[in-house]
């Protein structure tokens, strides 16, 4: 897992790193939660998604966001998505012959995400864990230009159900492409034990969409 350090908009940004051994693997890209709020590279969840990502043969980078760790600049709340590209770019200028990618993000990261899928259509997939929905706005997707799964707890009080409800009844009626989404009971928006049954379903959507893309 090298540590890698590359440019981004505001200064340098520190990110983790594995390259996959095959030549024209998929990039993984996975984003962090709210970084004034304790949201780091390094949390739990982050750091499995990354390993699942890894296990299924994927080049995978996570990193900091400007003002978090050792990644420079302040926290903005909406230049990120700057940071996200600036990840993007430099994973595909080593990977220069991947086939696609795709972006997991958890809470700000999942906002973040979204909004890079929309200005890079070679994202071709995304998981978005716990979208906070009724804290930012998200009529950017209009229209959302990519498949992915939206996956979230029924006792979240930041991304609470009601709001990622509507953004998936919202992304539903968009044609072309396929919105999942998996309520996982019980959980909060940590997910406190509840990583287990969050992870499952994250690997199993994973797998199938996969096992999709080699099928066809």
């Amino acid at each position: 897992m090298p540590e890698v350090i590359f440019n981004g908009p505001a200064g340098r940004l520190e990110g983790r790193y594995h390259p996959s051994k095959t030549k024209n693997a998929p990039i993984g890209i996975v984003l962090h939660p709210h970084p004034q709020f304790g949201g780091t590279m390094n949390n739990p969840i982050v750091y499995q998604l990354y390993y699942m990502f890894v296990e299924r043969g994927f080049s995978v980078l996570r990193f900091n966001f400007r003002g978090v760790g050792r990644s420079q600049g302040i926290y903005h709340g909406q230049d990120e998505l700057s940071d996200a590209a600036s990840a993007l770019d430099w994973a595909q200028s080593i990977n220069p012959d991947a086939r696609g990618c795709w972006v997991a993000g958890v809470s700000f990261g999942a906002w973040i995400g979204m909004q890079l899928l929309m200005r890079r259509p070679e994202v071709e997939g995304f998981i978005s864990v716990a979208p906070p929905a009724g804290k930012f706005d998200f009529t950017f997707l209009a229209p959302c230009p990519s498949s992915g799964l939206i996956v979230h707890g029924d006792v979240d009080r930041v991304a609470q159900m009601k709001d990622v409800q509507a953004l998936v009844d919202k992304l539903k009626t968009q044609k072309g492409i396929v919105i999942d989404q998996d309520v996982i009971p019980g959980a909060n928006h940590f997910f406190d034990g509840k990583t287990e049954e969050l992870l499952d379903s994250c690997k199993g959507y994973l797998d199938r969409r996969l096992k999709g893309a080699s099928a066809a």
